[in-house]
């Protein structure tokens, strides 16, 4: 599996190689003075052909509708590239919000992060895509 060039990290969002996917690590608060800088992310990792990417929602603080944006974005180019994009929480209150938006289904958050198969070299795509 091609391996995406990792985006620089900034004190909101940083990027690592996962088991078959890219996670971004999310911190603090998201709102609309940080969400660029999830943004910046996101976009440098849905860039390429088939990318798959985990956002790891549970070191949040708070997260509003400029996040949601930024996810919409993000999942729809690596929609559109092939690829996929899951996110990983075990907050209640982004369950809530995604619900209250209409987009539970097309987030349906993952408790932790995804595992490889048993026997696999580590190459599996997120689970659900």
């Amino acid at each position: 599996m091609h391996q995406p060039h990792l985006p620089p990290p900034n004190p909101y969002a940083h990027s690592r190689p996962g088991p078959g996917y890219t996670v971004v690590e999310v911190l603090g608060e998201i709102d609309m003075a940080t969400a660029d800088a999830l943004g910046e992310q996101l976009d440098a990792l849905t860039r390429d052909e088939a990318p798959q990417v985990v956002v790891d929602l549970r070191r949040v603080d708070f997260f509003d509708c400029s996040g949601l944006r930024v996810l919409c974005r993000a999942e729809r180019r690596a929609r559109e590239r092939g690829g996929g994009l899951r996110l990983v929480s075990d907050q209640p209150r982004i369950h809530r919000m995604l619900r209250a938006c209409g987009l539970l289904g097309r987030f349906p958050p993952l408790p932790e992060l995804p595992l490889p198969p048993r026997g696999a070299s580590g190459a599996q795509e997120p689970s659900g895509t």
